[in-house]
């Protein structure tokens, strides 16, 4: 009779939880690709996230001081709104967007947000932290996606790969030339 109870719960379960629950999955996008469709690309420091309810939905809105502009043109201080956070004892999390915190140091690729501000093109893909070597104070950029399952389109499988770790003056050279020659359009 347990056994039966057991099942029966669980497919009761799933029946009115699964439906809600879904996937992300991302393309893997080139930096050409990123450059191409953002509207700016920068240098940010989080000064603080807050999460809200917005038409049903929980979404965070970090504000960062831009401390430095690689493309477009942004003011000293913008808004970054993505899905998902804490309002209250509720949680929601979106797989594949990026999550803030004050203090973090990162080059984000911006796209504007029709509910205003900005949101990150690619959300992990388009997150790029910054960390910084104790010993040499050296600093290198490490792409989120890099340790995220990404689609590739072009063998059709689940790949973990990305930016890791490359030098931020590497990585500024890479980005100029990319915005200079106009990245490759978006399929």
């Amino acid at each position: 009779m347990r056994a039966r109870m057991r099942i029966f719960l669980s497919f009761l379960i799933a029946i009115l939880i699964l439906p809600a629950i879904r996937a992300t999955t991302l393309a893997r996008l080139s930096l050409d690709q990123l450059a191409a469709g953002s509207d700016a690309v920068a240098r940010v420091r989080c000064a603080g996230a807050q999460s809200r309810w917005q038409d049903g939905s929980i979404w965070t809105v970090a504000t960062f001081e831009v401390v430095e502009t690689m493309k477009g043109n942004l003011p000293r201080e913008i808004a970054i709104r993505l899905p998902g956070g804490r309002v209250g004892h509720l949680l929601a999390t979106v797989e594949g967007a990026p999550k803030f915190h004050p203090g973090d140091d990162a080059v984000v690729f911006l796209e504007r947000s029709s509910a205003g501000g900005f949101t990150v093109a690619g959300w992990v893909e388009g997150t790029f932290r910054i960390s910084r070597d104790p010993r040499t104070g050296g600093e290198t950029v490490t792409q989120d996606s890099s340790a995220f399952a990404v689609f590739d389109t072009a063998t059709r499988t689940f790949r973990t790969e990305g930016i890791h770790r490359m030098p931020i003056e590497e990585f500024r050279a890479r980005l100029a030339a990319t915005v200079a020659r106009g990245g490759e359009k978006i399929r």
